[in-house]
């Protein structure tokens, strides 16, 4: 009966079936959050352990059906890697290795040319949780002195039950497309920690409602506009046709819609952990923060006319998790560089196999590069300083959010193109602007500073 419903529902939204699934899974996190807040945040942990496992089992099963199993297995691998290898760098390591291992394993054997929901999508979410809940679990032998203040609030000081480990994994609220977060903030949760009123639900509605309210907006923005920005169209002969200025318009205006695809599902799950109360973040002035969930910065995505900026507010908690359990584990390499070169590797192998996810990432660090240069020459030469703070700013504003528009949907053309083939073909087709402006850009700033920037400056900042 349900499949029948689901066809009819599909064809009149105009959406592939596993796409509806999927957005009505993320919904369903809304009455499953009315329920733990009604009858279950006085009950006993393993109650609430096992409404949170069997609900989102229920959800995967709903979307994936029998390859579920995968999700299982790796979860229960893990727990015994906890419980019979302890708090050493052999269960960590071994930790990352199986997980990525299975999850690129997983790409492979389910690789199409295009992007499909499958069960690689919440098992990437997945991999993240269980090689972070392994770093913290190591992080809980720790002295105190030796951690950062974010691993002492996620440090483990005692091994997790498989129970807590299930409940951790398909909860709700962040198991098919996250956020992440740490199992000591669900513990939390778990506990009735994690609300405004102690002792009671929290007061969250209102926060929540707002942000599905975001979410939903943009979800109608998307199907609204997907129909007429379509990945297929940078291979047909029309957008070939097309002239050079329309062909990057197009681009930037087909990122601007397709990005809405993520923002929508991220923000209204976001909802989701703000109603169970995992989205409470403590008081800042007096005022109660539900911000511990933010996957998306909305206002900032939609206003930073920085690339740094956009990358910044844009799946948050991954980006954090990268940071926390990639990059700052590499300080001992002793070069920064380096290690956000090895986090971008291990972001891009994480998203797949395909090597428009390599060109992806390659160009981020490229653009991110260029760009810290540009803006440390307006903030040393006295001229272009002055000219950012005059009243020509508005204009400057319009011409530099345009550029950073386009030449952020640059870089995600590989990115959902996947293959080689075809990014290449669009590329081509704008005569690979984007990498000739930075390049252009990295060569000629050098030059720039010498003409611009005083002496007493330049040697300033190669003291710094």
């Amino acid at each position: 009966m349900a499949a029948p419903l689901l066809e009819n529902l599909s064809e009149s939204l105009g959406s592939p079936e596993p796409a509806v699934r999927l957005i009505l899974s993320i919904l369903i996190g809304y009455p499953c959050a009315l329920v733990y807040r009604r009858f279950l945040f006085y009950q006993p942990a393993t109650v609430i352990h096992l409404f949170h496992a069997f609900s989102g089992l229920a959800l995967a099963a709903f979307n994936f059906g029998s390859q579920i199993y995968h999700s299982a297995v790796c979860i229960l691998v893990q727990f015994l890697m906890l419980r019979l290898m302890g708090r050493t760098v052999t269960t960590v390591l071994s930790s990352f290795t199986f997980q990525m291992v299975y999850l690129l394993a997983g790409y492979y054997y389910t690789a199409t040319e295009e992007y499909d929901i499958k069960w690689t999508m919440p098992h990437c979410v997945l991999t993240l949780k269980l090689v972070g809940l392994s770093f913290d679990y190591y992080d809980g032998g720790k002295e105190p002195s030796q951690l950062s203040l974010e691993q002492k609030n996620a440090a483990l000081p005692l091994v997790p039950s498989l129970l807590e480990v299930c409940g951790f994994s398909y909860f709700y609220g962040g198991f098919l497309v996250g956020p992440q977060f740490t199992l000591r903030s669900y513990q939390r949760l778990v506990a009735g920690e994690l609300t405004d009123c102690p002792g009671k639900p929290p007061n969250s509605v209102i926060p929540a409602m707002k942000r599905f309210a975001l979410g939903f907006l943009c979800l109608v923005i998307y199907a609204i506009f997907s129909p007429y920005y379509t990945d297929s169209y940078f291979l047909t002969d029309d957008y070939e046709a097309q002239p050079f200025w329309y062909r990057c318009v197009f681009i930037l205006l087909w990122a601007k819609v397709i990005l809405y695809k993520y923002v929508s599902c991220w923000v209204i799950a976001e909802g989701v952990c703000i109603l169970s109360g995992l989205g409470y973040n403590g008081v800042v002035d007096g005022e109660h923060q539900w911000n511990a969930c933010t996957n998306m910065k909305v206002w900032v995505f939609e206003t930073t006319p920085l690339f740094t900026g956009t990358i910044s507010s844009f799946n948050i908690n991954t980006n954090a998790w990268a940071a926390r359990n990639v990059f700052k584990r590499l300080k001992f390499l002793g070069n920064k560089t380096l290690s956000h070169v090895t986090t971008l590797v291990f972001l891009t192998i994480w998203h797949g196999l395909h090597s428009g996810y390599i060109l992806c990432f390659s160009m981020e660090f490229f653009i991110v590069t260029v760009e810290r240069q540009a803006l440390a020459l307006v903030r040393d030469s006295p001229l272009l300083t002055k000219l950012a703070n005059s009243t020509l700013y508005p204009l400057i504003y319009v011409v530099q959010q345009f550029f950073h528009w386009l030449f952020m949907g640059y870089p995600l053309v590989p990115f959902c193109l996947f293959t080689y083939d075809k990014w290449l073909k669009v590329y081509s087709s704008v005569y690979f602007c984007g990498h000739v402006f930075f390049l252009v850009g990295f060569l000629i700033i050098p030059y720039l500073r010498k003409a611009l920037v005083p002496k007493k400056e330049r040697s300033q900042t190669k003291q710094d």
